[in-house]
């Protein structure tokens, strides 16, 4: 997963910078959060959190890149928190990767 040279024709959703959505979001295939959101995320697809999204939920994907601030848990099979990427909740996921600068503040769950 490449968080900035994903092609539109791989992302099936998208929120832009400077939107804003509360509620439950649930998706099929790839989605891109760039704005905000408040509330919960549910979903057997990709997430991708953008450098400038702002997260309030707890998510539960199969997989997860993020490069924005989440404030929630997470579940899924695959996490990566890349340089900009900051995670405040704990992470119950089998594969971690954090790349050197992310920050995680909570308890990790890996089997």
């Amino acid at each position: 997963m490449k968080a900035d040279t994903e092609t539109l024709d791989e992302i099936s959703g998208f929120l832009d910078q400077g939107t804003g959505i509360t509620g439950e979001l649930h998706f099929a295939g790839r989605l891109r959060l760039d704005g905000n959101f408040h509330g919960s995320i549910s979903a057997e697809g990709t997430l991708v959190v953008g450098q400038d999204a702002l997260v309030h939920a707890d998510i539960k994907v199969a997989e997860i890149q993020i490069a924005g601030k989440i404030f929630g848990n997470i579940e899924a099979k695959r996490v990566e928190i890349l340089e900009t990427g900051r995670v405040q909740g704990d992470v119950h996921t089998p594969v971690l990767v954090m790349k050197p600068g992310s920050t995680l503040d909570g308890q990790t769950t890996m089997e």
